[in-house]
């Protein structure tokens, strides 16, 4: 995929994600596409290592793959900066 695909994709993936973890209103457009595209990186990885391959395109199993992913990223971030 190109760049502008990747952002795009990153964009939708952390939103998603941060839907799901509530963490929607504490960011913005920029932080969605961050932790997206670290989630997709995360996801297609630990995917790969249990599956001995995953194709890379943008697809309904890459976004869930992705999806789950930046959940993953964004409840390890919870957990080390939580607030007391």
């Amino acid at each position: 995929m190109g760049l502008i695909a990747w952002i795009i994709f990153g964009a939708l993936a952390g939103w998603v994600a941060s839907k799901l973890a509530g963490r929607d209103d504490q960011m913005g457009c920029l932080m969605n596409i961050v932790v997206g595209v670290i989630g997709a990186f995360v996801g297609g990885a630990v995917v790969s290592l249990f599956s001995g391959g995953f194709s890379i395109g943008f697809n309904l199993t890459s976004f869930v793959v992705a999806v789950v992913g930046a959940v993953a990223f964004l409840a390890i971030l919870n957990l080390l900066f939580r607030r007391r």
